[in-house]
Parts: structure tokens; sequence; C-alpha cells
């Protein structure tokens, strides 16, 4: 029995899971997700996991699925500048409350990917590899990557040159070249220090 349909049975539901995706991009948003799914049967997502282990065709399956289903699904984007004036860490935090925040449906109860979130109004449990585990994590890791994804797409056409479709923002031996011939973006996180060195080498 998953930990989900364990808090719901001593009445702690509806259960949330909340993860993000591009925490460790250095450039883009990083997009933090919050799913609910439905009791039973119709919580049921085929082929849900961990997003890191679908291919882009399965993700795009499953957020299809997660969107029609789902009792409630909301998500975040934390502007790259964002993240660089509060700090990764933080800004990861505040994104993961704002998208339980959003919620349609109220939370009883928040399972996140790792480490707690406070400040949700809510009980809180951080699972390790809680995406691995955890039917409404891993559908929130599904939401976050895939909008991600879409993002960057969009943001490549906006800001060509880079590559940002290819590499989602993720620093790639690519991506560093063309960060260095470029210099950085108004998207990049200026406070990342592969950024600070590409803008001295484009700078010289």
């Amino acid at each position: 029995m998953g930990p989900e349909r364990l808090l719901r049975r001593v009445g702690l539901g509806p259960v949330a899971g909340c993860d993000e995706a591009g925490r460790g991009a250095c450039a883009g948003p990083m997009v933090a997700a919050a799913v609910i799914l439905a009791d039973g049967r119709g919580g049921q997502i085929p082929g849900l996991a961990d997003s890191k282990k679908l291919t882009p065709r399965a993700r795009e399956k499953c957020y299809r699925q997660i969107m029609t289903h789902a009792r409630a699904s909301a998500w975040v984007a934390v502007p790259a500048a964002e993240c660089d004036r509060l700090g990764i860490q933080e800004a990861d935090i505040q994104g993961l409350r704002r998208a339980v925040a959003r919620l349609s449906v109220r939370p009883g109860y928040v399972i996140s990917d790792g480490f707690p979130v406070d400040g949700l109004g809510v009980p809180c449990l951080g699972m390790w590899k809680g995406d691995d585990v955890c039917a409404c994590v891993s559908a929130a890791s599904v939401v976050a990557k895939v909008v991600r994804d879409r993002i960057m797409v969009a943001m490549d056409a906006e800001i060509p040159g880079y590559g940002f479709a290819v590499h989602k923002g993720y620093a790639t031996r690519a991506h560093q070249q063309r960060l260095e011939e470029l210099g950085p973006s108004p998207q990049h996180r200026l406070t990342y220090a592969n950024v600070v060195r590409a803008a001295k080498v484009h700078a010289s």
C-alpha cells in the first residue's frame, strides 16, 4: 500500500504530491508543481513514474492523463532572476508553496520529494526518492518537467542561438560553448558559476 493510501485511510487526505523541475539548470525558470490524484482506480495513471525515468513521449502521455483525471493540479514558474535573488533553495521552497496554494482542492497532507516544505498550512512529509515511490509526487514531477520543457522550447524561438529546445537550460558542453560565444541572455541565472565564467570569457 502506497503512502498516499495509508494517509487517506487514517483520515489525512486528500494527499498532494509536489516536486520541481529545473533546479539544476543554469537558464530558464524553475517550475514547481503539485498534484492530488483521484481516489481508487480513477487515480491510477498508466505508466506513471519519476519523470526522469520516462521518455519525452511517455511523459507527454502521462501528463495528458494527469490533466484529465487528477482531482487537482497546479504549477508555477519561478523566473531565473527570482532564482538568483532568492537563492535556489529558497526559490524551490517558495515555488512549491505557491504550487500547493494554487490547488483547487485544499490538501489535508502534502508529500514532497526529498525535503519537507514548511509554511504550507498543512502537514508535509519530505520523502527520499518520493518521485519513485509516491504516485502523487511522480505525477507532480511529470507536470513540472513537461511544463518546463514546453517553456524552454518556446524560449528557444524567442532567444535563438543557445539551443534551449535541446538542452533545456542545463549546462551541457554545447550550451556552455554557445554561452561563452554569445554571453548570458536575460534568461540565464547570473549567480551560477558557469554563467559568471562565461560572461567573463565573452567580455574578454
